[in-house]
């Protein structure tokens, strides 16, 4: 078998039990769902008066302007938690196996991401269908939903390799943490409750330059059906893409080493 099908292989075997046991297990699989859900309802929900702000022009509603967060942040944090599972994989000797076992060590990483992915599909699922019960509208083409989903995939594809970098120089599930906040500072560092130009302050300054802004204000566009700052987002998700592949690849050698 060449290189790239024994890679295949191992991404494959490795995302189907990654799938297996998210969907086997409700302690991995819920956190990934209620989290979502909850910054949904509270957001879309509680501060829905926002909209009546003045100069929050955006056509397509409040919920939607939410859901557009929620689905990037959501994809962002699918990866954070599959580096849970990758960390906890090395606690409990899983991964060290595999390291042993594997002929083409690239393809656990890979193998990790595309169930990463999938899972985040089904989140996603779950997510888009409590925005269409709250009346969300969704006035972009299909051509546009296709543009949003390829741009959450990216996000979901970099975080996992950034928790995996992490979760395999550490391996341990003490590292959480690490894996969670600099997502977590980033996304909340951009425009979450109102546009950018109505974020005021330190936070604008912040904002004006932070990556996930351009993609949230991408996000929006294509579900409003009014395209923005799509070229910015993939060369933001470009760069970040190839850094934390270099970041995961380094994190990998680093467990290679270990043993």
């Amino acid at each position: 078998m060449s290189t790239l099908g024994r890679t295949r292989s191992v991404a494959l075997a490795v995302a189907w039990r990654s799938l297996h046991n998210a969907f086997r297990n409700p302690a991995i699989l819920l956190p990934s769902i209620l989290f979502p859900l909850f910054f949904f309802i509270a957001f879309a929900g509680g501060l829905s008066g926002v909209q009546n702000a003045p100069n929050f022009d955006y056509k397509s509603g409040y919920t939607s302007f939410q859901f557009a967060f929620v689905c990037i942040q959501s994809a962002a944090f699918g990866g954070v938690f599959t580096g849970f599972a990758i960390a906890a994989d090395f606690e409990f000797g899983f991964a060290r196996r595999l390291l042993l076992a594997a002929p083409n060590r690239g393809g656990i990483v890979a193998g990790y991401m595309i169930g990463a992915m999938v899972r985040w599909l089904f989140v996603l699922a779950v997510v888009f269908a409590a925005g269409l019960i709250s009346g969300m509208r969704i006035d972009g083409s299909l051509g546009d939903l296709a543009g949003l989903l390829a741009l959450a995939l990216a996000v979901s594809a970099t975080s996992t390799l950034w928790a995996a970098g992490i979760a395999m120089r550490l391996r341990t599930m003490q590292a959480g943490p690490v894996m969670q906040m600099p997502v977590f500072i980033l996304l909340f560092l951009a425009p979450v409750y109102v546009p950018l130009d109505l974020v005021a302050g330190w936070v604008h300054d912040i904002a004006t330059v932070n990556p996930f802004t351009a993609l949230l204000e991408a996000a929006r566009g294509f579900i409003s059906g009014e395209p923005t700052k799509v070229a910015i987002s993939a060369a933001c998700l470009a760069a970040m893409f190839v850094l934390a592949a270099a970041w995961a690849r380094g994190g990998l050698r680093s467990a290679e080493r270990a043993g």
